[in-house]
Protein backbone atom coordinates (compact mmCIF):
# COMPACT_ATOMS: atom_id res chain seq x y z
CA UNK A 1 0.00 0.00 0.00
CA UNK A 2 1.21 3.50 -0.74
CA UNK A 3 2.06 5.60 2.28
CA UNK A 4 -0.90 7.78 3.19
CA UNK A 5 -0.44 8.77 6.78
CA UNK A 6 2.45 9.11 9.14
CA UNK A 7 1.95 10.29 12.69
CA UNK A 8 -1.21 12.31 13.14
CA UNK A 9 -1.51 15.00 15.80
CA UNK A 10 -3.80 14.20 18.72
CA UNK A 11 -7.34 15.54 18.35
CA UNK A 12 -8.73 18.45 20.30
CA UNK A 13 -10.67 16.51 22.93
CA UNK A 14 -13.21 19.24 23.69
CA UNK A 15 -14.08 19.77 20.05
CA UNK A 16 -14.41 16.07 19.37
CA UNK A 17 -16.58 15.53 22.39
CA UNK A 18 -18.88 18.34 21.36
CA UNK A 19 -19.45 16.70 17.98
CA UNK A 20 -23.04 15.47 17.68
CA UNK A 21 -23.76 16.78 21.17
CA UNK A 22 -21.80 13.98 22.89
CA UNK A 23 -20.55 15.79 25.96
CA UNK A 24 -17.94 14.17 28.18
CA UNK A 25 -16.71 15.08 31.64
CA UNK A 26 -13.46 17.10 31.72
CA UNK A 27 -10.34 14.99 32.12
CA UNK A 28 -8.28 15.58 35.22
CA UNK A 29 -5.02 14.42 33.63
CA UNK A 30 -4.08 14.52 29.94
CA UNK A 31 -3.48 11.17 28.28
CA UNK A 32 -1.04 10.44 25.50
CA UNK A 33 -2.58 9.43 22.22
CA UNK A 34 -0.68 6.56 20.54
CA UNK A 35 0.06 7.24 16.86
CA UNK A 36 -1.27 4.69 14.35
CA UNK A 37 0.32 4.31 10.92
CA UNK A 38 -2.64 3.47 8.70
CA UNK A 39 -0.36 2.89 5.70
CA UNK A 40 1.35 -0.01 7.48
CA UNK A 41 0.76 -3.68 6.72
CA UNK A 42 -2.74 -4.40 8.15
CA UNK A 43 -1.27 -7.27 10.18
CA UNK A 44 1.27 -4.93 11.79
CA UNK A 45 -1.51 -2.41 12.36
CA UNK A 46 -3.42 -5.19 14.18
CA UNK A 47 -0.47 -5.59 16.55
CA UNK A 48 -0.39 -1.85 17.21
CA UNK A 49 -4.10 -1.89 18.07
CA UNK A 50 -3.70 -4.87 20.42
CA UNK A 51 -0.96 -2.98 22.23
CA UNK A 52 -3.51 -0.31 23.16
CA UNK A 53 -5.41 -2.14 25.88
CA UNK A 54 -9.14 -1.55 25.52
CA UNK A 55 -11.12 -3.78 27.85
CA UNK A 56 -14.79 -2.73 27.82
CA UNK A 57 -15.14 0.51 29.75
CA UNK A 58 -11.57 1.61 29.02
CA UNK A 59 -11.80 2.34 25.29
CA UNK A 60 -10.80 6.01 25.58
CA UNK A 61 -7.14 5.67 24.52
CA UNK A 62 -7.87 3.49 21.48
CA UNK A 63 -10.77 5.73 20.42
CA UNK A 64 -8.42 8.72 20.70
CA UNK A 65 -5.85 6.97 18.52
CA UNK A 66 -8.42 5.98 15.89
CA UNK A 67 -9.91 9.47 15.79
CA UNK A 68 -6.49 11.14 15.53
CA UNK A 69 -5.44 8.92 12.64
CA UNK A 70 -8.69 9.39 10.72
CA UNK A 71 -8.74 13.16 11.17
CA UNK A 72 -5.49 13.24 9.21
CA UNK A 73 -7.29 11.96 6.09
CA UNK A 74 -8.77 14.84 4.04
CA UNK A 75 -11.15 12.61 2.04
CA UNK A 76 -13.11 11.66 5.19
CA UNK A 77 -15.45 13.53 7.51
CA UNK A 78 -15.01 12.35 11.09
CA UNK A 79 -17.49 12.35 13.97
CA UNK A 80 -16.99 11.38 17.63
CA UNK A 81 -19.70 10.25 20.03
CA UNK A 82 -18.32 9.19 23.39
CA UNK A 83 -15.78 6.51 22.51
CA UNK A 84 -17.34 5.76 19.13
CA UNK A 85 -15.85 7.21 15.94
CA UNK A 86 -17.47 7.39 12.49
CA UNK A 87 -15.55 8.39 9.35
CA UNK A 88 -17.39 8.82 6.03
CA UNK A 89 -16.71 9.48 2.38
CA UNK A 90 -19.16 11.82 0.68
CA UNK A 91 -18.57 11.27 -3.03
CA UNK A 92 -22.18 11.17 -4.15
CA UNK A 93 -22.03 7.50 -5.10
CA UNK A 94 -25.26 5.64 -5.88
CA UNK A 95 -24.77 3.31 -2.94
CA UNK A 96 -23.45 3.63 0.62
CA UNK A 97 -22.05 0.77 2.67
CA UNK A 98 -20.98 0.53 6.29
CA UNK A 99 -17.86 -1.24 7.52
CA UNK A 100 -18.23 -1.62 11.28
CA UNK A 101 -16.22 -2.99 14.18
CA UNK A 102 -15.97 -2.66 17.93
CA UNK A 103 -12.90 -1.33 19.73
CA UNK A 104 -13.28 -3.12 23.08
CA UNK A 105 -12.14 -6.54 24.21
CA UNK A 106 -13.06 -8.89 27.01
CA UNK A 107 -10.80 -8.76 30.12
CA UNK A 108 -7.24 -10.03 29.90
CA UNK A 109 -6.48 -13.69 30.68
CA UNK A 110 -6.17 -14.53 34.37
CA UNK A 111 -3.78 -17.41 33.67
CA UNK A 112 -0.10 -16.41 34.14
CA UNK A 113 1.89 -16.75 30.94
CA UNK A 114 -1.14 -16.81 28.62
CA UNK A 115 -0.23 -15.71 25.12
CA UNK A 116 -3.55 -14.10 24.27
CA UNK A 117 -2.90 -11.00 26.32
CA UNK A 118 -1.47 -7.46 26.00
CA UNK A 119 1.01 -6.52 24.61
CA UNK A 120 0.93 -8.54 21.41
CA UNK A 121 3.55 -11.08 20.36
CA UNK A 122 4.51 -12.59 17.02
CA UNK A 123 5.36 -16.28 16.60
CA UNK A 124 6.31 -18.45 13.63
CA UNK A 125 4.08 -21.49 13.10
CA UNK A 126 4.84 -23.78 10.20
CA UNK A 127 6.21 -20.97 8.09
CA UNK A 128 3.33 -18.62 8.94
CA UNK A 129 3.57 -15.50 11.07
CA UNK A 130 0.94 -15.63 13.79
CA UNK A 131 -0.04 -12.73 16.04
CA UNK A 132 -1.04 -13.44 19.64
CA UNK A 133 -2.85 -11.02 21.92
CA UNK A 134 -6.20 -10.06 23.42
CA UNK A 135 -8.40 -8.90 20.56
CA UNK A 136 -6.31 -10.49 17.79
CA UNK A 137 -9.45 -12.31 16.67
CA UNK A 138 -12.23 -10.38 18.40
CA UNK A 139 -11.77 -8.03 16.72
CA UNK A 140 -8.72 -5.85 16.24
CA UNK A 141 -7.79 -7.68 13.07
CA UNK A 142 -11.07 -6.51 11.59
CA UNK A 143 -10.61 -2.98 12.94
CA UNK A 144 -7.13 -2.84 11.38
CA UNK A 145 -8.64 -3.78 8.01
CA UNK A 146 -11.22 -0.99 8.39
CA UNK A 147 -8.55 1.58 9.20
CA UNK A 148 -6.25 0.49 6.38
CA UNK A 149 -9.10 0.69 3.86
CA UNK A 150 -10.18 4.09 5.20
CA UNK A 151 -6.70 5.44 4.50
CA UNK A 152 -6.06 3.73 1.16
CA UNK A 153 -9.42 4.13 -0.61
CA UNK A 154 -9.74 7.82 -1.43
CA UNK A 155 -12.26 7.16 -4.25
CA UNK A 156 -14.09 3.87 -3.60
CA UNK A 157 -16.84 2.73 -5.98
CA UNK A 158 -19.39 3.14 -3.17
CA UNK A 159 -19.56 5.72 -0.43
CA UNK A 160 -18.27 4.11 2.75
CA UNK A 161 -19.03 4.80 6.41
CA UNK A 162 -16.35 3.37 8.71
CA UNK A 163 -17.88 2.82 12.14
CA UNK A 164 -15.76 2.11 15.24
CA UNK A 165 -17.62 1.74 18.51
CA UNK A 166 -17.27 0.91 22.19
CA UNK A 167 -18.93 -1.41 24.73
CA UNK A 168 -19.78 -4.38 22.52
CA UNK A 169 -18.49 -7.06 24.88
CA UNK A 170 -20.91 -6.12 27.68
CA UNK A 171 -24.67 -5.92 28.10
CA UNK A 172 -26.62 -4.67 25.11
CA UNK A 173 -27.88 -1.58 26.95
CA UNK A 174 -24.31 -0.19 27.10
CA UNK A 175 -23.51 -0.68 23.40
CA UNK A 176 -21.74 2.20 21.70
CA UNK A 177 -23.42 1.21 18.43
CA UNK A 178 -26.78 1.39 20.17
CA UNK A 179 -25.86 4.86 21.44
CA UNK A 180 -24.98 5.95 17.90
CA UNK A 181 -28.30 4.54 16.74
CA UNK A 182 -30.08 6.78 19.26
CA UNK A 183 -27.91 9.90 18.95
CA UNK A 184 -27.07 10.03 15.25
CA UNK A 185 -28.92 7.37 13.22
CA UNK A 186 -28.13 9.24 10.01
CA UNK A 187 -24.48 8.21 10.40
CA UNK A 188 -25.48 4.53 10.21
CA UNK A 189 -27.87 4.80 7.27
CA UNK A 190 -26.70 2.63 4.37
CA UNK A 191 -27.72 0.16 1.68
CA UNK A 192 -25.62 -2.63 3.16
CA UNK A 193 -23.29 -3.24 6.12
CA UNK A 194 -20.35 -5.53 6.78
CA UNK A 195 -19.46 -6.24 10.39
CA UNK A 196 -15.84 -7.33 10.56
CA UNK A 197 -16.36 -9.92 13.29
CA UNK A 198 -14.15 -13.02 12.93
CA UNK A 199 -15.50 -15.51 10.39
CA UNK A 200 -12.28 -17.11 9.09
CA UNK A 201 -12.72 -15.11 5.91
CA UNK A 202 -16.16 -16.53 5.09
CA UNK A 203 -19.39 -14.55 4.75
CA UNK A 204 -21.75 -15.37 7.63
CA UNK A 205 -25.30 -14.17 7.14
CA UNK A 206 -27.63 -12.94 9.87
CA UNK A 207 -27.25 -14.14 13.45
CA UNK A 208 -29.06 -15.94 16.21
CA UNK A 209 -30.84 -13.86 18.83
CA UNK A 210 -29.88 -14.15 22.48
CA UNK A 211 -31.80 -13.99 25.73
CA UNK A 212 -30.71 -14.42 29.34
CA UNK A 213 -33.13 -14.95 32.19
CA UNK A 214 -33.05 -16.05 35.80
CA UNK A 215 -35.30 -18.50 37.63
CA UNK A 216 -35.28 -18.21 41.43
CA UNK A 217 -36.63 -20.80 43.82
CA UNK A 218 -37.28 -20.09 47.49
CA UNK A 219 -37.50 -22.24 50.61
CA UNK A 220 -37.12 -21.91 54.36
CA UNK A 221 -33.77 -21.65 56.12
CA UNK A 222 -32.89 -24.09 58.90
CA UNK A 223 -29.91 -25.69 60.60
CA UNK A 224 -28.70 -28.56 58.42
CA UNK A 225 -28.67 -30.79 61.50
CA UNK A 226 -32.46 -30.31 61.64
CA UNK A 227 -33.05 -30.14 57.89
CA UNK A 228 -36.62 -31.41 58.15
CA UNK A 229 -37.59 -28.06 59.64
CA UNK A 230 -36.54 -26.18 56.50
CA UNK A 231 -37.22 -26.25 52.77
CA UNK A 232 -34.19 -26.60 50.51
CA UNK A 233 -34.34 -24.01 47.71
CA UNK A 234 -31.47 -25.65 45.83
CA UNK A 235 -33.33 -28.96 45.67
CA UNK A 236 -36.25 -27.12 44.09
CA UNK A 237 -33.98 -26.27 41.14
CA UNK A 238 -33.91 -29.97 40.21
CA UNK A 239 -37.04 -29.62 38.09
CA UNK A 240 -35.62 -26.59 36.28
CA UNK A 241 -32.40 -28.45 35.50
CA UNK A 242 -34.32 -31.54 34.40
CA UNK A 243 -36.29 -29.47 31.88
CA UNK A 244 -33.04 -28.04 30.54
CA UNK A 245 -31.43 -31.48 30.27
CA UNK A 246 -34.44 -32.86 28.38
CA UNK A 247 -34.76 -29.89 26.02
CA UNK A 248 -34.16 -30.65 22.34
CA UNK A 249 -33.01 -27.54 20.45
CA UNK A 250 -34.07 -26.91 16.86
CA UNK A 251 -32.02 -26.65 13.71
CA UNK A 252 -34.01 -24.45 11.36
CA UNK A 253 -33.44 -23.24 7.78
CA UNK A 254 -33.85 -19.50 7.22
CA UNK A 255 -33.34 -18.19 3.67
CA UNK A 256 -31.21 -21.19 2.82
CA UNK A 257 -28.94 -21.10 5.89
CA UNK A 258 -29.34 -23.52 8.81
CA UNK A 259 -29.29 -22.02 12.30
CA UNK A 260 -28.85 -24.12 15.46
CA UNK A 261 -30.59 -23.02 18.64
CA UNK A 262 -29.52 -23.68 22.23
CA UNK A 263 -31.05 -23.44 25.72
CA UNK A 264 -28.49 -23.83 28.49
CA UNK A 265 -27.87 -23.06 32.14
CA UNK A 266 -24.88 -20.74 32.38
CA UNK A 267 -24.76 -19.93 36.11
CA UNK A 268 -26.29 -21.28 39.30
CA UNK A 269 -26.13 -19.75 42.77
CA UNK A 270 -27.45 -20.57 46.22
CA UNK A 271 -26.42 -21.43 49.72
CA UNK A 272 -25.44 -19.54 52.85
CA UNK A 273 -23.07 -21.70 54.87
CA UNK A 274 -22.01 -25.30 55.37
CA UNK A 275 -24.58 -25.87 58.09
CA UNK A 276 -27.58 -23.97 56.72
CA UNK A 277 -30.44 -25.23 54.56
CA UNK A 278 -30.63 -22.58 51.80
CA UNK A 279 -33.78 -20.50 51.49
CA UNK A 280 -33.02 -19.16 47.99
CA UNK A 281 -31.34 -20.40 44.82
CA UNK A 282 -31.28 -19.22 41.24
CA UNK A 283 -30.21 -20.49 37.85
CA UNK A 284 -29.39 -18.23 34.91
CA UNK A 285 -30.29 -19.54 31.46
CA UNK A 286 -29.17 -18.45 27.99
CA UNK A 287 -31.46 -19.03 24.99
CA UNK A 288 -29.95 -18.65 21.51
CA UNK A 289 -32.80 -18.49 19.01
CA UNK A 290 -32.93 -18.63 15.23
CA UNK A 291 -33.87 -15.68 12.99
CA UNK A 292 -37.32 -17.09 12.29
CA UNK A 293 -38.29 -16.11 15.87
CA UNK A 294 -39.01 -12.55 16.96
CA UNK A 295 -38.13 -11.55 20.50
CA UNK A 296 -41.82 -11.97 21.42
CA UNK A 297 -41.77 -15.48 19.94
CA UNK A 298 -38.63 -16.31 21.90
CA UNK A 299 -40.16 -15.03 25.15
CA UNK A 300 -43.31 -17.04 24.56
CA UNK A 301 -41.27 -20.17 23.92
CA UNK A 302 -39.17 -20.06 27.10
CA UNK A 303 -42.25 -19.24 29.16
CA UNK A 304 -43.85 -22.37 27.75
CA UNK A 305 -40.79 -24.50 28.51
CA UNK A 306 -40.69 -23.21 32.10
CA UNK A 307 -44.43 -22.99 32.72
CA UNK A 308 -45.12 -22.49 36.41
CA UNK A 309 -41.96 -20.46 37.04
CA UNK A 310 -41.44 -16.71 37.05
CA UNK A 311 -38.73 -15.65 34.59
CA UNK A 312 -36.61 -12.58 35.31
CA UNK A 313 -35.38 -11.40 31.91
CA UNK A 314 -31.90 -9.89 32.22
CA UNK A 315 -30.90 -9.47 28.56
CA UNK A 316 -32.67 -9.76 25.21
CA UNK A 317 -31.34 -9.03 21.72
CA UNK A 318 -33.11 -9.88 18.47
CA UNK A 319 -31.91 -12.22 15.78
CA UNK A 320 -31.17 -11.02 12.24
CA UNK A 321 -32.33 -12.66 9.04
CA UNK A 322 -29.55 -13.21 6.46
CA UNK A 323 -30.90 -10.78 3.86
CA UNK A 324 -28.61 -12.32 1.26
CA UNK A 325 -31.25 -11.84 -1.42
CA UNK A 326 -30.76 -8.06 -1.29
CA UNK A 327 -28.79 -6.79 -4.34
CA UNK A 328 -25.99 -5.23 -2.29
CA UNK A 329 -25.56 -8.37 -0.20
CA UNK A 330 -25.62 -10.61 -3.26
CA UNK A 331 -22.94 -8.48 -4.93
CA UNK A 332 -20.72 -8.75 -1.87
CA UNK A 333 -21.14 -12.53 -1.65
CA UNK A 334 -20.27 -12.80 -5.33
CA UNK A 335 -17.16 -10.66 -4.82
CA UNK A 336 -15.94 -12.81 -1.93
CA UNK A 337 -16.64 -15.95 -3.96
CA UNK A 338 -17.48 -18.33 -1.10
CA UNK A 339 -20.63 -20.11 0.00
CA UNK A 340 -22.20 -18.12 2.88
CA UNK A 341 -22.70 -19.72 6.29
CA UNK A 342 -25.02 -18.89 9.21
CA UNK A 343 -23.81 -16.93 12.25
CA UNK A 344 -24.64 -18.92 15.38
CA UNK A 345 -23.57 -16.29 17.89
CA UNK A 346 -25.20 -12.87 18.29
CA UNK A 347 -23.54 -9.91 16.62
CA UNK A 348 -24.47 -6.34 15.84
CA UNK A 349 -25.75 -7.30 12.41
CA UNK A 350 -29.01 -7.53 14.36
CA UNK A 351 -28.89 -3.79 15.10
CA UNK A 352 -28.38 -2.99 11.43
CA UNK A 353 -31.20 -5.36 10.51
CA UNK A 354 -33.49 -3.47 12.89
CA UNK A 355 -32.60 -0.26 11.03
CA UNK A 356 -33.51 -1.85 7.70
CA UNK A 357 -29.88 -2.25 6.64
CA UNK A 358 -29.03 -5.80 5.44
CA UNK A 359 -25.77 -6.88 7.04
CA UNK A 360 -23.32 -9.78 7.10
CA UNK A 361 -20.36 -10.80 9.21
CA UNK A 362 -17.02 -11.04 7.42
CA UNK A 363 -13.64 -10.76 9.09
CA UNK A 364 -10.25 -12.37 9.76
CA UNK A 365 -9.62 -14.99 12.42
CA UNK A 366 -11.23 -18.11 13.81
CA UNK A 367 -14.19 -17.21 16.02
CA UNK A 368 -13.51 -20.29 18.17
CA UNK A 369 -10.33 -18.55 19.40
CA UNK A 370 -12.18 -15.41 20.53
CA UNK A 371 -11.97 -14.73 24.28
CA UNK A 372 -9.50 -17.59 24.81
CA UNK A 373 -6.14 -17.46 26.59
CA UNK A 374 -4.62 -18.53 23.26
CA UNK A 375 -6.22 -15.84 21.07
CA UNK A 376 -4.28 -15.41 17.83
CA UNK A 377 -4.65 -14.62 14.15
CA UNK A 378 -2.38 -15.43 11.18
CA UNK A 379 -0.95 -12.34 9.52
CA UNK A 380 -2.06 -13.59 6.11
CA UNK A 381 -5.69 -13.91 7.29
CA UNK A 382 -5.77 -10.18 8.02
CA UNK A 383 -4.21 -9.38 4.66
CA UNK A 384 -6.65 -11.65 2.79
CA UNK A 385 -9.61 -9.92 4.41
CA UNK A 386 -8.18 -6.56 3.40
CA UNK A 387 -7.69 -7.70 -0.20
CA UNK A 388 -11.25 -9.06 -0.49
CA UNK A 389 -12.85 -5.84 0.73
CA UNK A 390 -10.49 -3.69 -1.32
CA UNK A 391 -11.43 -5.62 -4.48
CA UNK A 392 -15.15 -5.23 -3.73
CA UNK A 393 -14.82 -1.47 -3.11
CA UNK A 394 -12.64 -0.75 -6.16
CA UNK A 395 -13.87 -3.16 -8.84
Amino acid sequence: MASILGEAPPPARAGAAAMLGAMTAPETTPRTTPALDLAADPAELTAALIDIGSVSGAEGPIADAVEAALRGLPHLSVHRDGDAVVARTDLGRAERVVLAGHLDTVPLPAVPGARGTVPSAWEDAGGRRVLYGRGAVDMKGGVAVQLALAAALTAPNRDVSYVFYDHEEVDAASSGLGRLQRNAPELLAADFAVLLEPTDGTVEGGCNGTMRFRITTTGRAAHSGRSWIGENAIHKQADVLARLAAYEPRTVAVEGLEYREGLNAIRITGGVAGNVIPDAASVEVNFRFAPDRSTDDALAHVREVFAGYELEITDLSPAARPGLDRPAAAAFVAAVGQEPKPKYGWTDVARFSQMGVPAVNFGPGDALLAHTDDEHVPAEAVRECYRALEAWLTA
